[in-house]
């Protein structure tokens, strides 16, 4: 397959993110890939569009498998393997946060709170108590949210996102103070409803 010079710098740039991310390059471009020309497409197809071998291949995309973004699919008269990724933006966005958290915030959790039950937990300074006291709250409060997040429907999620984003520009000010003779409810006029 030719890529256009458009899917071209999308594939390129998203592997260069993954791996900002730790996610490995070219897990991170047959991703991109696959989201970008919406369509499956068999192993060979992407290591020859690519540029990457057949056994990169094969392990990016058991790894991609592993975290639910890629499926397995067959077209009729063809025996090979075709993948394919949702191209939903929303449920990629909720897949990778749902497996983002179960690897690393729940196991996180676990040890902050073993370590805060534990007897020894006492004998560590006071200091130090407070630190992973407020730790494991913090990573709680994170992941409720998260699961909170998940259970929204992806219309809602975005109006909720654009609805943090204004709460936060009021917040911090940037919204125009109502003046005299002002209507003093016209600053909420900016703020989206739900």
């Amino acid at each position: 397959m030719e890529l256009t010079e458009i899917q071209r710098k999308f594939v390129v740039h998203w592997g260069e993110m993954g791996s900002m991310w730790g996610v490995n390059r070219t897990v991170s471009q047959i991703h991109a890939l696959l989201f970008a020309h919406g369509k499956p497409m068999h192993a060979e197809e992407l290591s020859d569009t690519l540029g990457v071998a057949r056994s990169n291949i094969s392990n990016s995309l058991k790894e991609l498998q592993a975290w639910n973004l890629v499926r397995v699919t067959h077209i009729l008269g063809d025996r090979r393997d075709y993948f394919e990724t949702s191209v939903d933006v929303w449920e990629l966005f909720r897949t990778v946060v749902r497996e983002r958290k179960e690897r690393e915030f729940d196991p996180t959790i676990r040890v902050l709170r073993e370590l805060v039950s534990s007897p020894d937990f006492q004998k560590e300074p006071a200091d130090a108590q407070d630190r992973i006291r407020s730790t494991m709250d913090l990573m709680n409060k994170l992941a409720t949210w998260a699961d909170e997040m998940l259970r929204l429907s992806p219309g809602t999620l975005d109006k909720v996102l654009t609805l943090g984003a204004s709460v936060q520009k009021f917040v911090r000010g940037d919204a125009a103070p109502a003046g005299k003779g002002d209507d003093p409810d016209a600053h909420h006029a900016s703020l989206p409803m739900i």
